[in-house]
């Protein structure tokens, strides 16, 4: 029996996806409880529209991300933070701090949970950083620590 899922079900499949199951897990467990509805011919058209949008929407944020990529890639984001002596800077900078600066220095919103630091910055300095923009598509940057 063919199912399209209405929800994500465990180690079977997630939401919008066309699966085969046996007739009575199909019928009394998944269509029972509402977690999926019958592949009619009704529904497999519904089904093909909703992967051809769904394949649209996806290459448009691959393809915002491959331009977001260029404009971005290599460039160098400064960050101001107070620091004491020898150029010792009071907390850390974080990932948060990295993403107001690259809103403010490129007009674009960069997600704080995108941004991936390799190391904690306590110091004044130069440091490279990666933005996760779209699965399998990374910008690299370099960020300037300077102390206020």
């Amino acid at each position: 029996m063919k199912v399209i899922l209405k929800q994500d079900v465990a180690k079977v499949g997630k939401k919008g996806e066309l699966i085969e199951v046996s007739d009575g897990y199909g019928r009394n467990f998944l269509i029972g409880r509402g977690l999926a509805e019958e592949a009619t011919p009704g529904r497999m058209r519904e089904y093909q529209e909703f992967q051809k949008t769904q394949k649209a929407r996806d290459d448009k944020r691959q393809k915002a991300a491959e331009d977001t990529k260029k404009k971005l890639g290599g460039k160098l984001v400064s960050v101001k933070v107070s620091a004491g002596e020898g150029g010792k800077l009071f907390g850390s900078v974080t990932s948060a701090q990295v993403a107001e600066a690259l809103s403010a220095q490129f007009m674009v919103n960069i997600d704080k949970k995108d941004i991936k630091l390799d190391e904690s910055i306590k110091q004044a300095g130069s440091y490279t950083f990666r933005i996760k923009l779209y699965p399998g598509i990374e910008a690299e940057m370099t960020l300037k620590v300077e102390t206020e």
